[in-house]
Parts: structure tokens; sequence; C-alpha cells
């Protein structure tokens, strides 16, 4: 046999291997080449079945490989992660050049461990499933980055704690995604509650009138990175999804002690007690759960959930009231089906200090936008003068951020330039993972601050009653 015969041959044997493999390869885009920088962080994807995956690539970051490794069952979740991604790449300004590798075995899980490509996993996805993977990379020794929730039940409270004594042991970082603290007047209330001058001091509270009141409202449709989103189906099943005090309720679990007690060591077992909560469910009629999910039936495991054959009571509300080191906190999580037109996904908090409240509210009057203000309990020239210089402080940091009278409160003014919105959120959250990675360590406060929120919203499901 000649020598091109032979190469020939041996390109064929070749092609056949790869054909014959488990592995699907689909690339976004195959200009990078893998670094082999011990620093470097390479990303793993696993069964993204939830949009917040593709959003942690929406930009580049410095010292994150741009080839990606994804494992995940063949399927429409894939494809919209995979879509979500390629959509980026393409985009006219500021295009990313992620290359993705794609495996699509039934056992994607095991060969993602056994492979062990990456050294970030990216979690987001179903939520029945979570723990099990944060168990299983913790255990192989792969750094976790997972959306929220990580846990939607108190058995998997439990197994949660075990992983992040794992994960020390291991020396890996496991850290949830909070989107939330990167928003302009979520960080404005915090630097304001911190200021006693003009705050004062945290009120106790109580049941009826809490220190803490906070609201968030989301959508089942909504557009991301300009496009309708088409949700799985099984968002809606409480079972898989997780019911709303334990799926974005942690984000304002999150807000309260992160702005309430910055860098304070929370230990759950002393410093939380839940005094009530209850769930309720939001009506998709059968027309809505086709917009958003591309379903022209609901899928058995959603029977349950369904009266008058065509009307889905999913369960997509919770509220609970505790305490958090003494302080009365209520806490509300609601999903409806579509925002009014020119809103979106909606944020309340008052917090009440001994001098003033400080209030993020963003209905009609604010045009749908977060707006904080401060509502003094007493007007006095000394006061005033004692703001003047609080902005004075912000400043330093915010730059360009006043104040103008509106009644009797004081309405912060927010330049455009911080007002990045919450898919942008991603990318800072990132970054504070990478500063952590670098350093080999999270602050000291931010794992036990994890498993206090993970058990204040499971704790919570408890005493409502949820079966899920």
């Amino acid at each position: 046999m000649n020598m091109r015969l032979l190469n020939a041959f041996l390109l064929l044997i070749i092609i056949f291997s790869t054909a014959i493999t488990g592995c699907q390869e689909r690339v976004a885009n195959n200009t990078a080449a893998t670094t082999t920088d011990s620093s470097t962080v390479r990303l793993i994807t696993a069964d993204p079945g939830h949009f917040h995956a593709a959003l942690v690539q929406k930009s580049m970051s410095e010292g994150i490989d741009s080839v990606v490794y994804v494992y995940a069952p063949d399927g429409p979740e894939l494809q919209s992660h995979l879509d979500l991604i390629k959509q980026y790449n393409e985009r006219a300004e500021s295009p990313t050049h992620w290359s993705e590798k794609v495996y699509t075995g039934n056992d994607f899980l095991e060969k993602m461990i056994a492979e062990k490509k990456g050294n970030v996993i990216v979690l987001a996805g179903n939520n029945l499933r979570k723990t099990q993977y944060i168990t299983r990379s913790v255990n192989a020794g792969i750094n976790v980055l997972a959306d929220k929730p990580m846990a939607i039940t108190p058995a998997n409270f439990t197994e949660l704690e075990k992983d992040f004594v794992t994960a020390a042991q291991n020396k890996v970082l496991l850290y949830d995604i909070m989107t939330e603290r990167s928003e302009i007047t979520n960080l404005l209330q915090k630097e304001f509650a911190q200021m006693p001058e003009v705050f004062g001091t945290l009120v106790d509270g109580s049941d009826q009138s809490p220190a803490v009141t906070i609201e968030s409202v989301h959508y089942f449709y909504k557009f991301v990175s300009g496009k309708a989103l088409a949700r799985p189906a099984w968002f809606f099943d409480p079972a898989q999804q997780g019911e709303a005090i334990a799926d974005v309720g942690t984000h304002l679990i999150d807000l309260v002690q992160w702005q309430c007690f910055p860098e304070a060591v929370i230990d759950y077992k002393k410093d939380i007690a839940v005094n009530s909560a209850r769930l309720w469910p939001t009506p998709v009629t059968l027309s809505q759960f086709t917009a958003v999910t591309k379903k022209d039936s609901f899928p058995d495991y959603l029977h349950p959930y369904v009266v008058k054959d065509t009307v889905l009571q999913t369960h997509a509300n919770g509220q609970v009231n505790y305490t958090l080191k003494g302080k009365h906190i209520k806490l509300t999580a609601r999903w409806e089906y579509k925002a009014p037109e020119g809103s979106g996904d909606t944020h309340y908090c008052l917090m009440k200090g001994t001098l003033a409240s400080l209030e993020i509210k963003q209905g009609k009057e604010e045009n749908y936008k977060p707006t904080l203000y401060l509502l003094p309990l007493k007007e006095s020239k000394a006061y005033d003068t004692a703001l003047t210089k609080a902005i004075e402080k912000i400043n330093a940091q915010y730059k360009d951020v006043s104040i103008e009278k509106s009644g009797k409160a004081w309405k912060l003014i927010i330049p455009e330039s911080f007002k990045v919105g919450h898919e942008a959120h991603f990318a800072q959250v990132m970054q504070r993972y990478l500063q952590y990675l670098k350093a080999g360590q999270m602050p000291a406060w931010e794992t036990p601050g994890m498993i206090a929120k993970y058990f204040t919203a499971t704790k919570a499901l408890e005493i409502a009653g949820s079966t899920k």
C-alpha cells in the first residue's frame, strides 16, 4: 500500500472512531486554543436547563479559558443554551469567542467526573438534581459556581451542609450566584444602612411591624438577551424547580443578611428563628403555559396541580416571617404570568432605622425602575447637614450620586452608568468569584451566610407544610 493510500485509510479510521463515541461536539466558535496555565479557570457546564448558565458567559473575563466543556443530555434545553452562546459569539458589539465542546452521552455526569477537563463547574438547571451535582463535583475536587437555589428541600439542605465541609477538605470553593448584590439601589441601601448619622440603627421590629419588609415579583413570560424565553415544563413543578421561597426567595434572604449584617458570621443554629410561613399558587392557563414552554399540554407530573383541565395552580408564591439576630423580617416571593407593558421583575424593600427608613420602590410612579428613598423620622437642618455629608461619602465610591426632595422623603438620583441591568450582573458575580479563586479562599462570612440562607428557606418550607 503506497503512503497516500495508507494516510487515507488511517484518516477513515480516525473519523469512524470519533463518530461511534458518545460525544457530540458542537463548536460555537473554534478560534481559541486551550491554555495550560494552572491559574487559568477552565469552565465546565453541566446539564444547563436554565438560561443563567449562559449568562455567566455573556461576556469574556480575563483568566477564563475560552474553551468550555459541556456535559448534558441532548435535547431542547441544551440547544437553547448553545444558541445563546452562539448569539453572544456572533453579536456585532463586543462579541465573545467561546468554543463549546459538548458531550451528550447518557453517562454525561460520570463522564464529566472521569475526564475532569475543567476546574470550575457552572450549575444552572433542574433544581431537583442540583444538590446531587454539587455533591459529586466537590467530592471530585472541582470548584462549583451554582445558580440559586443550591437546595430546595430540608433533605437537600442537610446534604448541602455536608458539601461545604467536603469542599473545605478538598480545598475547592462552593459558591452561589447572588446577582442582586450587584444592583445599584441594593448597594446604596446597604451603604446608607451602615451610616448611623442618617439611618441610626436597625430597629428590632415585630411580626406585625417588621424591621425589614422585602418582596420580589417575577414573571413567567419574559425576554432574555432580546428574545422571548422558552422555559422547560418542569419549571412549573415545585418538586423540580422548588417553591418560591426556596427559589427566588434565596435572593431576598441573602440581601437581608448582606445589607443588615455585612461581613458578619451568621450561625443559623442560634441567630435565626423561623416563626411562620405560607405558600399559595398562581393560576396559569393552558394557553399561557403553551406560550411560555411551547408545549401544547401539561405533562403528567403537573396533573396534580391542574384544575378544570386547563388551569395549572402552580406553586409560585411564598411568605415567611423570621428573625435574624433578633430583627424581625417579612419576606415575600411571588410569580405572575406577564409583567405590565414597559416593566419586568420588580423588587421592594423597606428597612426601618431609628433615625430614618430606607425604601426601594419599583412601581408605576418610578417608571418600573428601582428607586431608593430615604425617609427621615424627623425633619431638621441638622439632619439635612448630616445627609449632605453622607452623600459626600457615597460619592467617594459612587461618583455623582445625588439626592432631591420628594415630598417628605429624599430620593436618590443615580447616574445611568451604574444601572447596567440584571444580565450584566452575572459578569460581576463572576469577577467576585474569580477573586476568591485567586485568593484560594472566600471571606470568613460567606460560607456560613450561604448555609444560613438555605436553612432559612428550607425551614420555612417545612413550617409552611410543603410536601415537596
